[in-house]
């Protein structure tokens, strides 16, 4: 069998796992299942030379170097990302992809795969894909349906019809997330699969019917592929071309009116991970029925999630709570109503409050920043330059930076000058001064910044020189 080609989708802002879950740091780069991101996790399932080539992974312009960095350091070779100007759903993206795929080979065949999945036995994913894959070479647009062990009313489901060759089945329908009485009728039914979100097929097949079935999202995907600019390892997909793509998901403008999709029955250990309550369900309970992570203590408690990602968090005498603490936000909710987070999340976006976008540590290019203390004339923050990283050359209106290396040795461009700064040694950034902070080691460089003056927005940056390709502008987030 020829090797399949990965397109791994990692969009979405993952809102139902908030305040772990941000948008501009989103659940597939969170360690959530093991002590690698969901992301690493998905490219590392599909890693093995011999079935997989390098995969294509699509995301959007924010999230570019985060993709990047998790899947080098979780030592994945990549085609290629492909980088959406904006969200347009599954079915331009996956249209891209093929037209992508189909320029290397018009019958590449295609796996794709959510960026945030928890799969617990990869060995029998592997073998289901084998299945598909056999289908797929014939023609068949292959859905990967989760054999169901309980009325689940979280997830879409997906009819199976008539029997087809390698274990598959005809797609009878497609069906809507159900209330509870009526999961439980597909339960008992036998022929109904939960929709795993997972596809394999030919690129050229794919392509055939989306000329067919949604047209206006293949022309327009097409274009913004052949309009688009090769950057590095990125290709930005043209932004007039791609903003006029018809949003919609696969499953409603291709599979659910195509003559040949077909559902391959996989029992596999999938979870979408779309609530706390699932990462309940899969984690490792103790005794009471508990999943704890990080420094928790619990007394009198059970059937409860504790998530502590920066402090002491404690319980005593609760049961069937989801608790989550981060660096800036706590969450406390009932297990039966993990669904409603995103109602908390919308009102936070609603007052324009930045714990629903941003973490206290917010990652970027060349490592991240995260905000120890802030007052009305100061501000001091904790840096981390990943080893040959940099920040760009710059300089500020409104405040002085005074900089001291706690880890690691500092390369400083101060005006036209540049020197090493060692270890518990410091330097002063006077207000109107062109900098940069570079790591010229092999071990991450850690930063104590102090800020002194009228304004600490990000948007006071005026940059000149970006070693990302990131555009010189004034008022350029940093």
């Amino acid at each position: 069998m020829k090797p399949i080609r990965p397109v791994i989708l990692s969009g979405g802002s993952g809102t139902r796992l908030w305040p772990t879950s941000r948008a501009h740091h989103p659940k597939q780069f969170m360690a959530l299942t093991s002590e690698r991101t969901m992301i690493q996790e998905t490219a590392l399932r599909v890693s093995d030379a011999d079935r997989f080539l390098p995969p294509i992974v699509v995301c959007n312009e924010e999230h570019r170097f985060t993709v990047a960095s998790e899947l080098q350091d979780a030592g994945i070779e990549l085609e290629v990302e492909m980088l959406e100007p904006v969200g347009r759903n599954t079915a331009p993206a996956i249209a891209a992809a093929a037209a992508l795929c189909a320029a290397h080979s018009r019958d590449e065949l295609m796996l794709v795969l959510p960026a945030d999945h928890h799969i617990a036995r990869p060995d029998l994913f592997l073998d289901v894909i084998a299945t598909g894959a056999k289908l797929a070479e014939e023609g068949k647009l292959v859905t990967f349906g989760i054999v169901p062990d309980a009325p689940e009313t979280g997830y879409g489901y997906i009819r199976s019809g008539e029997a087809v060759d390698h274990g598959g089945s005809k797609v009878d329908a497609f069906v809507e997330k159900p209330d509870v009485e009526t999961a439980q009728t597909y339960l008992d039914d036998g022929r109904y699969f939960w929709n795993s979100g997972i596809f394999l097929f030919r690129a050229d097949r794919m392509i055939a019917e989306l000329e067919a079935l949604a047209p206006d999202i293949w022309r327009q995907a097409a274009m913004a592929v052949s309009g688009g600019n090769r950057d590095m390892d990125f290709l930005r997909l043209d932004r007039e071309a791609f903003e006029a793509c018809p949003s919609d998901s696969i499953d409603y403008a291709v599979m659910e009116h195509t003559k040949d999709a077909v559902v391959v029955p996989a029992d596999i250990g999938w979870s979408d991970v779309g609530s706390w309550t699932a990462l309940w369900d899969i984690g490792e309970k103790d005794a009471q029925g508990n999943v704890l992570s990080g420094d928790v203590m619990v007394q009198d408690t059970a059937n409860t999630f504790v998530r502590a990602e920066g402090r002491l968090v404690t319980t005593v005498g609760v049961e069937n709570l989801i608790v989550v603490e981060t660096g800036d936000a706590v969450l406390v909710a009932h297990r039966d109503r993990v669904q409603d987070v995103k109602a908390i999340v919308g009102r936070l976006k609603t007052e324009g409050r930045a714990e629903q976008e941003v973490h206290a540590r917010v990652y970027r290019p060349w490592g991240f920043y995260e905000s120890l203390a802030t007052d009305e004339r100061h501000q001091v923050k904790h840096l981390m330059i990943k080893p040959g990283a940099a920040i760009s050359l710059q300089m500020h209106h409104h405040r002085a930076e005074h900089w001291v290396v706690v880890g690691g040795t500092a390369k400083v461009t101060l005006g036209e000058e540049t020197h090493l700064v060692a270890e518990n040694e410091s330097v002063y950034i006077p207000i109107g001064a062109k900098h940069r902070l570079e790591n010229p080691g092999k071990m991450p460089l850690s930063i104590i910044e102090v800020q002194s003056g009228s304004y600490f927005g990000e948007d006071d940056i005026v940059r000149f020189d970006d070693v990302y390709g990131r555009v010189p502008a004034l008022k350029a987030v940093e």
